[in-house]
């Protein structure tokens, strides 16, 4: 069987703060309609290697392709911002924190980066919004301000304004981990639904059940490596690596 390009490859991938090696060499493939999760220790390198995916941390070496596009670059040149800005938005980003604007509505925080970044006319924007706030079981709720909703369905409102951008890859940041217990599930469950239509996700999460029933594969990283990568029945079922099986006994309860 021929595999196909991967949509998404990273090469050699290094980041060091003041002398610190956050990002070992890290390469990583992720093919189209892909869901991968990344788990792994608070401080292995998680969020780091997603934020220098799509360069909103730039990598101190290696390389990062996206479709046929290598990021930072226009052929054999740096790219410039205005190229690094069109390149990046080939990525949607959930982050920890919904970071809407709070004097919008839902509609209007999802239509506006088709408005200002893709030139869409209001109307187009809106419809847009609209589909991707149906999308995410938000329909009844697209004329609120954030304040008038809870966290979850804020978190969902942003996963319907990466949507709306139409990204080839949606990374997720920890996208629960803000959220009240009661409230991480309903965000889930809109990822699950994502998944289920193809949509190819890049996902740090300390969520192990949806790593381990939602997934195609997991990649665990420690020490800004990746240690081992592979199914969720031969991760969770015979780790290998002793910092994986140490990681997993620690968070047997909630597994």
């Amino acid at each position: 069987m021929v595999i196909p390009p991967a949509i998404l490859s990273a090469r050699g991938v290094r980041k060091a703060y003041a002398g610190k090696v956050v990002l070992d060499g890290i390469d990583l493939d992720v093919q189209q309609g892909e869901a991968v999760t990344i788990i792994g220790a608070s401080g292995s390198g998680k969020t780091t290697f997603l934020r220098c995916l799509n360069w909103l941390e730039r990598p101190d070496a290696g390389t990062i392709r996206i479709d046929t596009q290598v990021m930072g670059r226009t052929g054999s040149v740096v790219a410039t911002e205005r190229v690094l800005a069109a390149q990046r938005r080939l990525f949607g980003f959930v982050f920890q924190r919904f970071n809407l604007f709070p004097h919008l509505t839902a509609l209007q925080n999802v239509a506006l980066g088709p408005r200002r970044v893709l030139g869409q006319g209001r109307e187009a924007a809106e419809a847009r919004a609209e589909r991707e706030l149906r999308r995410v079981q938000l329909g009844e709720h697209m004329h609120k301000r954030p304040s008038q909703l809870s966290g979850g369905q804020q978190q969902r409102v942003a996963i319907a304004r990466a949507l709306a951008m139409e990204p080839r890859v949606i990374l997720f940041d920890e996208p629960t981990s803000a959220l009240d217990p009661e409230l991480v599930q309903e965000v889930l469950d809109t990822m699950r639904a994502l998944a289920s239509e193809g949509m190819t996700m890049l996902v740090v999460t300390h969520e192990m059940r949806f790593a381990r029933h939602v997934a195609d594969r997991v990649v665990f990283m420690a020490d800004g490596t990746i240690a081992e990568q592979g199914t969720p029945e031969a991760l969770f079922g015979a780790p290998a690596d002793p910092r994986l099986q140490r990681f997993l006994r620690h968070l047997e309860p909630s597994a």
